[in-house]
């Protein structure tokens, strides 16, 4: 049991399971439950992971800082105190120039702005690098699928992707290379292939971009995508209602993606990149075609009054966050999977792709139903938004 566990047991357990937790954070979860007077779930560690890694609450960003400018004999030149890249350097940045077109920036899946009297335009970019790393080709095609989702997270209509790749010298020695690194001839062909493989199958265009090679991406490569999106101003609902049906559009759930953002939260290693192989998620990008257009007519019918979707973390940040607010009741025999076998916290966890999870009123149910099948898209009504402000 967790509370019986020595500090090394904890970093023993954190390292085994993937959790990507450090000392402070497993001695933090132990204290909770030794409070509670029982050991965590299963599901509830996981989530706790998912939720706590590097890659979902940006810790080294928000993280008080000190720094100090020091010359060539030592003299201390400049010093500063800062209390959070994320909330001095890049919100406080955006907050001074903020402009009257601009919509929305940190607070769901994409960033708004206007664009016309009548339509606004939706923006998101974001890293997929480890698993890129791992994985290229897969990394880049749901790396470019991610931002897609995003996209349509904010109810708008993906219309064009973009990109930055930045590999390692493609002339690099194999012999060069560190056990387990993949060659960037590899990485690069991969990744490009990837992202191509992507857009094409959606029919979305990448209408700019660059690629970039330096020795500094050998061991990790830079596979930035973005992806923009357009919306009639005032489309997107973000308001969940309790009674509101859980609804799972897309893809099933399995084990591919499990642990993924744990594990982009880590160091890279030879070890690390063995144990992992399934936190790469398996693109379908036929299936997000079909998903966007169920999306995009329920948006303009006003059939949800919430969207998301499943990314890092799974049912848990999906469900979690929309229902942060109201509270949920989630029954997870109820997620349809790709095959039988999967443990409950594997199915909550796992953040296979083309998924997106809506509020959806009664009411709205059956010609939600409705589109689905004629789109032949998968539908599964998986629980109810509550009001007690519990996850259960």
């Amino acid at each position: 049991p967790i509370h019986q566990m020595t500090d090394q047991q904890l970093l023993d357990l954190s390292k085994r399971g993937l959790l990507a937790l450090n000392l402070d954070e497993m001695r933090t979860i132990q204290q909770h439950y030794l409070q509670q007077g029982r050991a965590p779930t299963d599901v509830e560690l996981e989530t706790l992971a998912q939720t706590w890694s590097e890659h979902c609450s940006h810790k080294t960003f928000k993280a008080t800082i000190s720094y100090r400018e020091v010359d060539s004999d030592g003299n201390v030149l400049a010093a500063e105190t800062i209390n959070g890249l994320l909330k001095q350097y890049l919100m406080r940045a955006t907050e001074q120039v903020k402009q009257p077109w601009l919509v929305s920036a940190f607070s769901d899946n994409a960033g708004i702005i206007r664009f016309t009297e009548t339509q606004d335009i939706a923006f998101k970019v974001e890293t997929h690098n480890h698993p890129s790393a791992i994985e290229p080709f897969g990394g880049a095609n749901t790396g470019v699928g991610g931002v897609i989702r995003d996209v349509l997270g904010v109810s708008a209509q993906p219309i064009a992707c973009t990109d930055i790749l930045c590999f390692g010298p493609l002339d690099t020695p194999i012999e060069e290379l560190p056990t387990g690194i993949l060659s960037p001839r590899r990485i690069a062909s991969g990744v490009v292939n990837g992202v191509r493989d992507y857009g094409n199958k959606m029919g979305i265009p990448t209408v700019n971009g660059a690629v970039l090679y330096h020795p500094g991406y050998l061991y990790n490569p830079l596979v930035f995508c973005g992806c923009l999106g357009i919306l009639p101003r005032g489309s997107h609902p973000r308001q969940v209602k309790p009674g509101d049906r859980i609804v799972v559009l897309g893809g099933r759930t399995g084990r591919d993606g499990i642990h993924g953002a744990t594990f982009s939260s880590g160091e890279m290693s030879s070890e690390i990149n063995a144990q992992v192989g399934s936190a790469v998620q398996i693109g379908a990008p036929i299936t997000e075609k079909k998903v966007a257009d169920v999306v995009i007519q329920a948006r303009d019918r006003r059939l949800y009054n919430a969207i998301t979707d499943c990314g890092a973390g799974g049912f848990s940040s999906a469900i979690g966050e929309m229902g942060a607010e109201t509270g949920a009741y989630v029954e997870l025999a109820k997620a349809p999977l790709k095959y039988q076998g999967l443990a409950p916290w594997e199915i909550w966890l796992s953040e296979a792709q083309e998924r997106m999870v809506l509020a959806v009123p009664p009411g709205q149910l059956e010609e939600l139903l409705e589109i689905c099948a004629i789109e032949e898209v998968e539908a599964s009504i998986i629980g109810t938004f509550t009001d007690n402000q519990r996850l259960v």
